[in-house]
């Protein structure tokens, strides 16, 4: 490599990033030019210090490359259609988030006739697959270096060589791994590396401030975020706003295990107090405003498009059509949710909605049949039992 050959280096602010661009400068002679895909969770005054750090760490250029919008159109939405948790958990804030940013990264790449492109991705996790399989597939002309996973750095060992290059870090500050993200802020530490540790509640970037509860109202309409407490918002803005206010009762804190795309099982901390009102949220409304078979029919799809984003496979034909099926169930999703906010958790207080399939004369449920009689009820009934009966009937002679 000869120093006028120019890298694009994905480049987050944190630990693994900065020894990215000290390496490639120093050791490897490279022009690096750095870029931020900005998928949200940033501040303008961490964006302001993400691009200062890159310069002052040696990059040559650095670029903020806004993909909020376009991330929420082509992913989120789809998340929140499928009221997607892997494992029951987690609301897949990184796996979304690295593929788009993989995508808009490779875009860049182009536009700057690079000759390499890098991540920092060790080589034990899920990122080092989506950034490399992403730049595989549109990008394969420009080489992919990857020095953290090349060289199977721990942290502390990141560190020391920083500080021997004359960058002085606080280890406390960077003993922990923070990806923070529109659908939410994973934190990866020592405590994840094992079974049993729980994450420390400094670990956490946001802290317990508000002890009053209080109830919010979120209307959708057709499936997305039009209004937050009655005052009209885009669903980006209202996702924000919700993670803004919901974060101060620390809520949304969990730590998902699962299996990673490499094959081994993984562990990660994370909040998304956004994300998960926000898919609790809008899974009640569609139990209100659903048929039976559309809800089951979209659980197993969904369940199948949040496989498939977590193992990099957001380019499979299928998802186009599953994400065709998930957009065209939620011509009746419309209405309000009420939630409950208090410190640590939040309560689905209730729905209103004009679609709202309890709102029949058919009857209540528990209470009062309105549409048909008992007897109408007992001959339902014995024929709905009939292929018990016909299987008991055959094989009894058999026992």
């Amino acid at each position: 490599m000869t120093s006028n050959k120019k890298v694009l280096l994905a480049f987050s602010g944190g630990l693994d990033t900065a020894y990215c661009v000290k390496y490639l400068s120093v050791e490897k002679g490279l022009q690096v030019y750095t870029a931020t895909v900005n998928t949200g969770g940033f501040t303008p005054e961490e964006l302001t210090g993400i691009a200062q750090k890159a310069l002052s760490l040696g990059a040559v250029q650095h670029k903020l490359l806004e993909a909020i919008q376009a991330y929420y159109d082509r992913i989120i939405k789809y998340l929140v259609f499928g009221n997607i948790l892997r494992n029951n958990t987690y609301p897949l804030s990184v796996s979304a988030e690295r593929t788009y940013q993989a995508i808009a990264l490779a875009e860049y790449a182009k536009a700057l006739q690079v000759d390499y492109i890098a991540h920092g991705s060790t080589g034990a996790g899920n990122d080092q697959v989506r950034f490399d399989f992403v730049f595989q597939l549109l990008i394969p002309e420009i080489e992919i270096l990857t020095p953290i996973r090349d060289q199977q750095l721990s942290r502390q060992e990141e560190v020391a060589y920083l500080q021997a290059n004359g960058v002085q870090l606080d280890w406390e500050k960077a003993k922990y791994s923070i990806n923070k993200g529109l659908w939410g802020t994973s934190v990866g530490g020592a405590e994840t590396l094992t079974s049993h540790l729980p994450l420390p509640e400094e670990a956490f970037p946001s802290q317990l401030s508000a002890t009053q509860p209080q109830t919010i109202e979120i209307t959708f309409s057709k499936g997305e975020i039009t209004a937050l407490n009655g005052k009209e918002a885009d669903p980006v803005a209202a996702i924000q706003q919700i993670e803004s206010l919901a974060s101060t009762y620390a809520i949304g804190r969990d730590v998902h295990t699962g299996d990673t795309i490499i094959g081994i099982k993984g562990r990660v901390g994370f909040e998304a107090a956004a994300a998960l009102i926000i898919i609790k949220a809008h899974h009640t409304l569609e139990k209100h405003t659903l048929t039976k078979w559309q809800l089951y029919w979209k659980e197993q799809l969904a369940n199948w498009y949040g496989m498939f984003l977590h193992e990099s496979q957001y380019f499979e034909p299928v998802m186009r059509q599953i994400e065709g099926f998930l957009e065209a169930s939620q011509v009746t999703v419309s209405g309000k949710v009420l939630v409950k906010l208090s410190p640590y958790q939040f309560q689905i207080v209730g729905i209103e909605s004009a679609h709202d399939l309890m709102n029949s004369n058919f009857g209540d449920y528990g209470e009062m049949n309105k549409q048909w009689s008992g007897e109408e009820v007992k001959g339902f009934t014995k024929i709905l039992a009939n292929p018990i009966h016909i299987f008991q009937q055959v094989n009894s002679s058999h026992d």
